[in-house]
């Protein structure tokens, strides 16, 4: 299975430590999930793409500055899609805007690397649909299994995770 590939391969490349961490959400935990790093590795790149590219329906890919970018250009060239970026944050020079590519009228799948509340796929979701873009599905990489499924449902959208934290640990353990 696809999955147990990226499963396997985040623990190879050492993708969760443990310790003491606050996450971009303000939370603490004893769990740091570091995909952009781990993906840095093309083995890992590539499987984490071909598994996203088995579940894309869509029309486009897109992701969010940082972690999404690698992921939506490599999930790109695993289905032939276009990809679209959305910067952090609007850009007031040159064309201006927060999105990178032509959204409008299109069924577009956002990819996280890791999701624990919500709010960067959400912000992304919010900066797609602003450009005419129909978003109904996220894909993340690691679902840290906090409450990103219920602050995304409640904008519609279906978060699909290639594997959860608590996967990782106990595979780790």
């Amino acid at each position: 299975m696809v999955e147990d590939t990226v499963q396997n391969l985040l623990c190879k490349y050492k993708a969760v430590e443990c310790g003491h961490f606050i996450l971009a959400s303000g939370a603490t935990s004893t769990c740091y999930v570091d995909v952009k790093s781990a993906m840095t590795n093309p083995e890992l790149l590539q499987a984490i793409a071909i598994a996203i590219a088995d579940k894309a329906a869509c029309d486009m890919i897109a992701g969010v500055a940082v972690g999404g970018i690698p992921l939506a250009v490599a999930t790109s060239l695993a289905t032939g899609l276009p990809y679209a970026i959305i910067r952090s944050n609007m850009k007031d020079h040159g064309k201006g805007g927060t999105i990178i590519g032509d959204v409008k009228g299109k069924r577009v799948l956002l990819v996280e690397d890791v999701t624990t509340s919500g709010e960067s796929a959400l912000y992304g979701i919010t900066e797609l649909r602003n450009e005419g873009a129909i978003v109904d599905t996220v894909i993340c990489v690691v679902d840290r299994g906090s409450f990103a499924d219920e602050t995304l449902n409640a904008a519609g959208v279906r978060l699909i995770p290639l594997t959860k934290l608590d996967e990782l640990v106990k595979q780790q353990v």
